[in-house]
């Protein structure tokens, strides 16, 4: 009887760590988006309240009983799920003790980033990411009070008027420039201080080293940024960047079209901003409808890269425009597990297109 209770109790055990994993790969399962990864509801604000509240880490403090009070506070959603986080991006002894000012609609992560820093915090802390578009960073900004959407948004559109200039002399626009990072703001900062703040980020990051590879390869700025958005939209996987990137500059080569999903999407949420709202400006399946829209993003239509950036790339992304893989691929498929297969002739890309979808 007691090697019976002994082996009850190991698998009640046993079967209690398995709910606990369940639970957190079901969370964490929802942060597809084709693919790609993006922040999920455990990691956005618990609320739109700008009202901001002194939160104390005490010396010593784990991050799991910091996560406890940022719960217990209405501050963060989850507080597994954010220790999951302290110690997926090794930072569980890095939490700095002091006094912070934080508020409900900063996310899990903008909170995580501020108490990194171990100082008082007397901005506001946005996290722009990789892969946004510039209505996504506006939306944002309005979100924390920062300042109007439709204000950034013109600063974007017409930057000159304001006399930002993009880092690309020929860009009309400073899409794909608002440069993907973690800023603190002051809340009385003006939207030019801050669109200028995430300009010369950019520039710091986009240094004279990206510039001397993007030069010997006979590219500007623009046309730089403007492929790694795309790698940046179609890369879930970090890994596979360098060989996307060879994919379109073997197809660019070639003088074939891109044939870019991303381009698509951009031109479709274009043509309908209202709805493309609704649906977080991506749209996840493609008709063959869309595949048709009339743009000059429209990268099945036309040859070529597009215009301009249709995101802001981040610094991996850039590096890999500009540093492909060698190979002779001309095609890729996602598998439907956020990796692709890749193909050199359009027999076994068809082969692989019938197996994955």
């Amino acid at each position: 009887m007691a090697t019976l209770a002994r082996l009850l109790a190991i698998a009640m055990a046993l079967a209690a760590c398995v709910a606990a994993a369940v639970l957190v790969y079901v969370t964490l399962g929802q942060a597809s988006d084709s693919g790609r990864l993006v922040p999920t509801d455990w990691d956005s604000p618990v609320s739109s309240a700008p009202e901001r509240v002194t939160f104390t880490v005490r010396p010593g403090e784990s991050a799991a009983a910091v996560g406890e009070e940022l719960q217990q506070r209405g501050l963060i959603r989850s507080s597994l799920l954010f220790r999951w986080e302290v110690e997926s991006r090794g930072l569980g002894g890095k939490l700095g003790a002091g006094d912070y000012e934080l508020s409900p609609s900063m996310s899990t992560g903008e909170i995580l980033t501020v108490l990194v820093r171990g100082a008082v915090s007397h901005g506001t802390s946005i996290t722009i990411l990789e892969g946004w578009r510039a209505e996504q960073v506006a939306q944002r900004l309005e979100e924390l009070h920062l300042g109007q959407a439709d204000q950034v948004l013109r600063l974007v559109q017409s930057p000159r008027e304001q006399a930002l200039q993009p880092p690309d002399p020929a860009a009309s626009s400073l899409e794909g420039y608002l440069f993907p990072e973690t800023y603190e703001f002051d809340p009385k900062a003006t939207p030019v201080q801050m669109v200028g703040t995430m300009l010369r980020e950019f520039d710091r990051r986009f240094d004279d080293g990206l510039r001397r590879q993007a030069a010997s390869r006979g590219m500007s700025v623009g046309q730089v940024v403007t492929l790694a958005s795309i790698i940046e939209r179609e890369a879930a996987k970090p890994s596979e960047r360098a060989l996307i990137s060879s994919v379109y500059h073997n197809r660019l080569a070639a003088g074939m079209k891109l044939d870019a999903d991303p381009t698509v999407q951009y031109a479709v949420a274009n043509l309908d901003m209202k709805s493309a709202l609704g649906y977080g400006f991506w749209k996840r399946e493609l008709t063959v409808e869309d595949l048709r829209t009339e743009s000059p993003y429209n990268t099945y239509l036309l040859a070529g890269l597009p215009p301009g950036p249709i995101c802001s790339p981040g610094l991996d992304s850039l590096q890999a425009a500009v540093n492909p893989a060698e190979t002779r691929y001309l095609f890729f498929v996602a598998r439907g597990d956020g990796s692709h297969a890749f193909a050199e002739t359009p027999q076994e890309h068809q082969a692989n297109v019938q197996r994955f979808r």
